[in-house]
Formats: structure tokens, C-alpha cells, sequence
């Protein structure tokens, strides 16, 4: 950032500045948060005063603090402190207005002290929202930096599941078969994507457990069907389900994977395909630009170059039905060449190739990659690699299970990121939630079974 200042005796009366600033919702979140003040009117997507319609008020002082702005950096600038202010509140601004600050010289004292008019209007219609006088101390001396570095800010939101999550609320509700939900956090999660119309669940377990757990959550579950059957049958009830075209996916409740899954991979009556089951985390990380896909993190401990195929494939054609377009699948190594001795790497290049041979479809792949060069352009360019995926991948495929939990578990606990987990390669999606996970990561990863069974359904039908 260049800044440079006006001295005192540079100024003239007259001389005017102006400052453009568009106000968003990280905005309102921003100054909530600096400021404390939580008032639901100056927040998004809440209706603050009750008549039904969101309000998203730009706060006062948020708007005020443009004149602070113009002030501070550009007249007089660098060196200016403030010793008074009057405002006067003419309109309202709300998120997604474009606003126009402008302050004018008005007059200047001999002890250095500086008039200025003060003004914040909307850039559309030049309606005033905002007016009042500044009194400054002018800097005496000049000021100028060409490099001015300030700390960014990175607002925790999840927009991308909340985008997912209005894609998917337009689809019939997904009927789901929700195994073993015999404890607060599976039930909840089910019931919650129930309220949102993602999910109509059928409940599979222990008939009188679930009930007790429904009434200490104080939750009615009498709209829901309910299949009272042993824990170990569960699952087994689960693909019947899926098999009889009864559900079309499977929602993992209060039991280990190994016991969900196992009857998933029975031959003949299980949900097999033909690909090996692989696992997906969708990750919604605040400041990047779309999610970030990280496979296989949960089922395939040390894949070998066959199951990899399926990782990447499976991750590439969820990534299609979450409107990602291009796939870009990067294969992560320790390093971004080729060494004999980093199976990984090796790996990596084979399936980079097969992807350009057509053996893997529907997206890019590229690799080895290290995690650098796959996510930040400008790494990528340092080391002069080049391509439609370095720097720039949505998919990151992990060389094993060790690397894919703590890159996903970096990503929630350092990152702040929410994660949406699903099994695929079965014929249904298969929902996995940890207890560890919040309200948006249940809804979000029936958000993602939901479109990803939507997509390939319609293929099967076209």
C-alpha cells in the first residue's frame, strides 16, 4: 500500500478528497466482532426487528469510519489525529451498498488545527447517508511509504456449504437410511436435515433406544419411520433398504465404520459397484475461493496405484455434482518431481498420465505435487511448474490415510474449516459424521449426498 500525506501547509480551503467502499457482509461481521456490538440488526440473514425480512444494517459508526479512512490516508493522510467530529444520520446503508466518502477543506487555523465538511453518500442514487464537520491537527512534517504492509483479516463464514445448502433445498428430500441413531449427535443430525428438507430419514436400531434419545433431545421423531432391529442387522437393513430402491443413501449413526460398512461389501447383497469405497472430505476453509476436496482420509489406509484410480475418480465426479467445474485434482507428494525412492511420487505421475490417456475422466489430475505447489499459484510459478492444476487445485489426494487425517484435521482445528464426509463407490452416498462435528457439517454433508445422488441419478435416467 503507497500512502503519502498533505502537510499543513500544503492544504488549501477547497481541496477535496473522496473514497469508494462497498459494503459487504464480512463487513458487518468485521465490525461486530472489533466492536462488540452483536446487534442482530447489523448482522446477516437475521431478521433483527421481526417483519420477516433480513435487515443487514450497515452500523453507523461502520459507515462513519469511511471519513476515518479518508482522513487518515488521503487528506490531510498520514499524521492527521482527529480532535472532533459531528455526524448527523440522514439515511441508512445496508450490505451490497456502494458508498462514495468525500470531506472538503473548509478552513485552517494558524495553530494548525483543520475545518473539514464530512459526507458519506450512496454511489447509485447520491442520496446523503451521513454528514458532519472534522477538526484535525494537520501533520507538519511529510510522509511517504511505498510498501505499507497491514495484516489481512479472514472472516470464518462457510459460504461455500451455504451455497451447497440452498442448491440442495430445491430437490425432493433425499430418503435416507440413518443407521443406529441411538445417541444425541446422530439423531440430531438427522432430525436437523429433516427441518432443513434435505433428508426424510428412516431410523434403523433399537426401537426404544432411539425413542429415549429423541425425548432427551426433546425432539418428536413421530413422523418418522422407524425400523427397530439389533444394531449388528442395522446395517444389513440398511442395504436392503438401498436394494429395494427404498432409500437412496445411508446415514452412519452410533456404531464404528468397519461395522456400518462391512455389509456394504457383501457381494451379493451389499452396495458394491465395482470401485473400491473411498472417503471424501468437502472442506469449506474460510478465505479460500471454492472447497477444498481431500481424499482418501478415513477408509484406505495405505492405497495402492488400483485404489488410488478410485480415489481420484470417485473425488472427481463428486466434485462435478457440487458444480465444481473444472475438477482439478492434485496428487500430493513430499516433493514435486519424481523420485524412485517416493512411491508417492510415483504414483502421482502414473495416474497424471492415465488421466491424460482417458483411464480417469471428467477432470484434470496432475501430480507429484507438494501441497504448496497444489494450492498457491505463486508457489507453483517459483518452482516453474505449470499447468491447468498447480496452484490452483480443488482435490487434493493424499499419498495415505496418515496424511489425509491430519491435513483434514489441520484444516478444522488451525484453518477453521467445516467438513462435509461422505463414502462413495457404493451405489448410494454414504453420509459419515464425526461427533466431534457442528450443525453446519451434518447439514453440509447431507447437502453433498443429496446433489451427488441427484447428478448421477439423472446420468442413469439420460
Amino acid at each position: 500500500m503507497k500512502l503519502t500525506n498533505r502537510t499543513f501547509a500544503e492544504l488549501n480551503v477547497g481541496d477535496t478528497a473522496e473514497l469508494k467502499r462497498l459494503i459487504t457482509a464480512d463487513d458487518l461481521y468485521v465490525f461486530a466482532t472489533a466492536s462488540g456490538n452483536f446487534n442482530p440488526m447489523h448482522l446477516p440473514k437475521i431478521d433483527g426487528d421481526g417483519d420477516g425480512k433480513v435487515d443487514a444494517v450497515a452500523p453507523g459508526m461502520l459507515v462513519a469510519s469511511l471519513i476515518s479512512a479518508v482522513l487518515g490516508t488521503m487528506l490531510p493522510g498520514p499524521g492527521t489525529l482527529y480532535l472532533s467530529q459531528t455526524l448527523s444520520f440522514r439515511g441508512r446503508a445496508h450490505a451490497g451498498d456502494e458508498l462514495i466518502c468525500r470531506v472538503r477543506v473548509e478552513a485552517k487555523a494558524d495553530n494548525g488545527e483543520v475545518r473539514l465538511l464530512t459526507e458519506v453518500c450512496r454511489s447509485d442514487d447520491g442520496s446523503t447517508l451521513l454528514e458532519g464537520e472534522a477538526v484535525v491537527e494537520a501533520p507538519r512534517s511529510k510522509f511517504q511509504v511505498d510498501d505499507l504492509e497491514v495484516p489481512g483479516l479472514i472472516v470464518q463464514r462457510h459460504r461455500h456449504f451455504e451455497a451447497l445448502l440452498e442448491r440442495a433445498k430445491p430437490l425432493p428430500p433425499l430418503v435416507t437410511a440413518v443407521v443406529c441413531p441411538e445417541d444425541e449427535n446422530s439423531l440430531s443430525g438427522a432430525i436437523l436435515a429433516a427441518q432443513e428438507g434435505i433428508i426424510t430419514p428412516i431410523l434403523i436400531g433399537n426401537a426404544q433406544r432411539i425413542a429415549e434419545t429423541a425425548h432427551a433431545l426433546g425432539a418428536d421423531i413421530a413422523g418418522f419411520e422407524v425400523m427397530d432391529t439389533g444394531s449388528h442387522k442395522a446395517s444389513e437393513a440398511a442395504c436392503r433398504l438401498v436394494n429395494d430402491g427404498k432409500a437412496g443413501a445411508v446415514m452412519k449413526g452410533h456404531l464404528h465404520t468397519d461395522e456400518l460398512l462391512r455389509p456394504m461389501l457383501d457381494k451379493v447383497n451389499g452396495l458394491r459397484i465395482g470401485r473400491r469405497f473411498t472417503h471424501v472430505f468437502v472442506m469449506d476453509v474460510p478465505g479460500m475461493p471454492y472447497p477444498l476436496l481431500v481424499t482418501d482420509a478415513a477408509i484406505n489406509i495405505a492405497p495402492d496405484l488400483t485404489t488410488k484410480i478410485d480415489i481420484v475418480q470417485n473425488a472427481i465426479d463428486l466434485a462435478r455434482s457440487l458444480g465444481i467445474d473444472p475438477p482439478r485434482a492434485g496428487v500430493l507428494s513430499a516433493v514435486e518431481t519424481v523420485n524412485p525412492d517416493i512411491q508417492s511420487s510415483i504414483d502421482a505421475a502414473l495416474l497424471s498420465k492415465m488421466a491424460d490417456r482417458g483411464q480417469i475422466t471428467g477432470g484434470m489430475v496432475d501430480g507429484p505435487l507438494a501441497m504448496d505447489n497444489a494450492v498457491s499459484l505463486a508457489a507453483a510459478r517459483t518452482k516453474g511448474i505449470r499447468g491447468d492444476v498447480a496452484g490452483q487445485a480443488n482435490i487434493l489426494v493424499v499419498p495415505g490415510i496418515d496424511a489425509g487425517n491430519m491435513l483434514a484435521k489441520q484444516l478444522a482445528f488451525v484453518s477453521h474449516a467445516e467438513g462435509a464426509g461422505l463414502v462413495l463407490g457404493a451405489k448410494v452416498p454414504v453420509i459419515l459424521n464425526s461427533r466431534s462435528d457442528g450443525r453446519m457439517s451434518r447439514l453440509a454433508s447431507c447437502a453433498v449426498a443429496a446433489l451427488h445422488q441427484a447428478r448421477m441419478t439423472a446420468e442413469v435416467q439420460t
